[in-house]
């Protein structure tokens, strides 16, 4: 029987946690900066205050943990945007927009979030293909609340998904490009613009 030792209250299980929290945090703020050099996990150690060997403790390499953040930011966004359709009050396209209003948000009022996950994962092969897989989930996500906002009028299969996909691709790039700084707008404009679009096109 093994025995986990406990050090000032705190369980080996709970430590290795905290530890984990750390190199993701310090991931996180070194991914979704762009002032920072190139994201490496010596980097990352350092900027967490840990050494290599509480690394490979959580992680086996640092693509695990770049993906890692990655689907904590989209575990974010899809608690968060179903949250507030589901609490939001007024017709469809008020409860859409308040949707779309934290999703852009999430990524906005957080540019490393945002950088991370929209601009930095497409830029590495380690998880340009989870981007893409992330924003197919968010495609299908988006289909499956139309269908909820707006019943029968609602598009059916594929046009639906074609719909939805195209949707959460344009606002992605909207969003990569005030990121960059090549588009002058603010994350209000952003919002309006998407959630006009998804009115439009959500439905017959």
């Amino acid at each position: 029987m093994v025995i986990e030792r406990t050090y000032r209250g705190v369980s080996a299980a709970e430590r290795t946690a905290q530890r984990r929290r750390q190199l993701l945090d310090a991931t996180l703020d070194i991914w979704g900066d762009a002032s920072r050099p190139k994201v490496t996990m010596t980097g990352v150690c350092q900027h967490a205050g840990l050494t290599e060997r509480y690394f490979y403790e959580s992680f086996t390499h640092l693509d695990e943990a770049l993906l890692a953040v990655l689907e904590e930011i989209a575990e974010e966004i899809e608690l968060r945007t179903i949250a507030a359709l589901a609490e939001s009050g007024g017709d469809p396209s008020d409860r859409a927009r308040a949707s779309i209003a934290t999703f852009v948000q999430i990524l906005t009022e957080d540019p490393r979030k945002g950088r991370a996950a929209i601009v930095e994962a497409a830029a590495l092969e380690s998880t340009r293909a989870h981007r893409s897989q992330l924003l197919r989930r968010f495609a299908r996500m988006s289909a499956r609340e139309a269908r909820k906002l707006y019943g029968p009028q609602a598009w059916g299969e594929p046009e639906g998904v074609f719909a939805a996909t195209m949707f959460v691709g344009g606002v992605a790039q909207l969003v990569a490009s005030w990121i960059e700084g090549t588009l002058p707008a603010t994350p209000e404009a952003i919002i309006e613009a998407a959630a006009r679009n998804f009115a439009a096109t959500a439905h017959a």
